[in-house]
């Protein structure tokens, strides 16, 4: 193919395809575009061009389809560590309320709705429990908290709770709240918490003081290492046996409420409720917690995980922590809780069902739960059995709370294991020890132990399957290959367009308004003529110069040296480029 001459290129515009075509580094043009060559070879390329741009075309739309569909993929990782941060540890006893603690008072109040009892099984249910009947003229008092019965009538940590140790310290009672716990001795007035003879080493757990208790739909239950208020949390160096929590715990089982009648809430079993979380989430032992009987030692080996998921449009997961107060005027009956705008605690999916629901209860009863979160009132007994109960129980049946996973969040893969304890010396040991019979210590009595396999964890993480920087090099790609071209390509194209835009648009109306003007300009000359002013004779040379117009440059009219009369007729040319009279001598 011939390439035009340097002659031809200065003379063509920069908006001439085949100036474009003949420096373009897209491949195909210059043979479609060129001068030169025959119409066979130039259809030829002509059709090789346009398949490979049909084809890039079909690639790039397949890739951004694909992009736009935003997939992700799971990676599973193990990971190593030095040090890992201790889980929360939350117990429960089975038996939510203590036979010795109920009054007639909280028989009025609460029988009916909490255990299922009718205003004439009150004396009843006191002789079954061993109490004495109700005093003559008794009145129940005016008003009745359904919290302050579970904290004053629940098992408490300190009848329970017989040995403790973490990691080898000392524990005691006060470690369960809701408060920190510090490393440093135990005071001597420290109950005696040793296991096995062990004495008090330096470095034990210090007791931290009262704090809060936890409830939840089981009564009042108690937390380890629950990291509440910022308090720093515990971490353990190793893992395996003795290396984490160890308790012996006393069930209590002469305190449990007699069987009366067969409702939902009556439990049947005997033991404790035990659930292993981060400190990051409240929390849910009725449904995630797994039991540890008496009788037995539950070995728990945990192992850490730490899930990652992406927020939309990859996934669904949020990290927008929600308020569980009531709204007011809500937009619908089964609404997802909107995002708090005051201080919250971390997002996580109990949590947010915990809100939910506690947001639900507010909103057709005027009142929350015991165990939901928020500022509404707690329920009187009479409310639980009209209302809440009923409310809460339609609303798990429409699994009417819509939560998605949280962004970030921790869990804890557990095994479990046991084998019988005390043996019959062991018994004869804590029966002396802890002034109880052999058959009480067989029947009540458990130790729980819990502590991490290995100092190795997993990550499960979401990733998104196809990123931008992977879009553009394949775009990149497909379009080396089909095309020659790159992104400068992409720069040399616009250009092009840029340049056509100037030459054959903004040159248009600049052609257009010249035209105009010149055409102004004959019209106004013509005018002049035609007044047939007296002109004197003109002696024009042979490179005689007329001027037509203050706008227009002087311009050499080649004309015989000859003198024109004054009443030479002057005619001028409207077709001239240039706008130049010509006149013409009479002879």
């Amino acid at each position: 193919m011939k390439r035009p001459s340097g002659l031809e290129e200065a003379q063509s515009p920069a908006s001439d395809i085949r100036v474009f075509a003949s420096s373009c580094s897209m491949h195909g043009l210059g043979h479609v575009f060129g001068p030169g060559g025959p119409m066979v070879r130039r259809g030829l390329w002509t059709t090789a061009v346009l398949l490979a741009l049909a084809t890039l075309l079909y690639q790039v739309a397949g890739r951004v389809r694909y992009y736009g569909e935003f997939h992700h993929e799971t990676a599973l990782e193990e990971r190593e560590s030095r040090r890992l941060t201790f889980p929360a540890v939350t117990l429960c006893n089975i038996n939510p309320l203590r036979r010795s603690r109920l009054t007639p008072n909280d028989l009025h109040w609460a029988g009916p709705a909490l255990l299922g009892l009718e205003p004439t099984e009150h004396a009843a249910y006191l002789r079954a429990l061993g109490r004495p009947p109700a005093p003559p003229g008794f009145m129940p008092s005016p008003t009745f908290d359904v919290a302050r019965l579970y904290a004053r009538a629940g098992h408490a940590l300190e009848d329970m709770l017989l040995a403790c140790r973490y990691r080898g310290w000392l524990c005691g009672p006060e470690n369960f709240t809701t408060e920190a716990v510090l490393l440093g001795p135990l005071p001597a007035a420290q109950l005696d918490c040793s296991m096995q003879g062990h004495a008090s080493q330096p470095g034990a757990l210090t007791p931290a003081g009262s704090g809060p208790k936890v409830f939840t739909r089981m009564g009042q239950c108690y937390s380890f290492n629950s990291g509440a208020e910022g308090a720093e949390l515990l971490t353990t160096p190793k893992g395996g046996m003795g290396n984490g929590l160890e308790v012996l715990l006393d069930v209590q089982q002469d305190e449990y409420l007699p069987v009366w009648r067969d409702t939902e809430e009556t439990p049947f079993e005997v033991g404790i409720r035990v659930q292993i979380h981060s400190q990051e989430e409240p929390p849910l032992v009725d449904q995630l917690g797994f039991g540890a009987a008496p009788g037995y030692q539950t070995f728990v080996s945990c192992q850490k995980q730490q899930l990652s998921f992406l927020p939309p449009p990859w996934g669904d997961c949020s990290s927008v922590s929600l308020d569980p107060d009531f709204e007011p005027e809500p937009s619908g009956p089964l609404d997802p809780p909107r995002p708090s705008l005051g201080p919250s605690p971390p997002y996580s999916l109990i949590g947010c069902r915990l809100a939910c629901e506690s947001r639900y209860v507010a909103r057709k009863c005027g009142c929350r739960m015991m165990h939901m979160p928020g500022g509404a009132p707690v329920c009187s007994p009479q409310q639980y059995k009209d209302c809440a109960h009923p409310a809460l129980d339609a609303m798990l049946q429409k699994d009417a709370c819509t939560c998605p996973n949280p962004c970030a969040s921790t869990r804890y893969a557990k095994e479990l294991s046991m084998v019988r304890m005390p043996s019959r010396a062991a018994a004869r040991y804590l029966a002396r020890k802890h002034n109880r019979s052999e058959a009480y210590i067989a029947e009540n009595v458990l130790m729980l132990d819990i502590f991490f396999e290995a100092l190795n964890y997993e990550t499960v993480e979401q990733k998104k399957a196809y990123e931008m920087s992977e879009l553009l090099g394949d775009i990149g790609g497909q379009m080396g290959l089909f095309i020659g071209a790159s992104l400068l390509t992409v720069l040399e194209i616009l250009d092009y367009l840029c340049e056509v835009f100037r030459d054959r648009v903004l040159g248009y109306f600049w052609n257009r308004k010249r035209s105009q003007r010149h055409s102004s300009a004959n019209l106004l000359q013509e005018g002049l003529g035609s007044q047939r002013t007296p002109v004197p004779h003109l002696s024009l040379g042979s490179r005689a110069v007329v001027r037509v117009s203050p706008g227009l440059p002087p311009l050499p009219v080649p004309s015989p040296r000859r003198s024109l009369p004054l009443n030479a007729p002057a005619t001028s040319s409207p077709s001239s480029r240039w706008g130049v009279c010509v006149f013409r001598a009479a002879p």
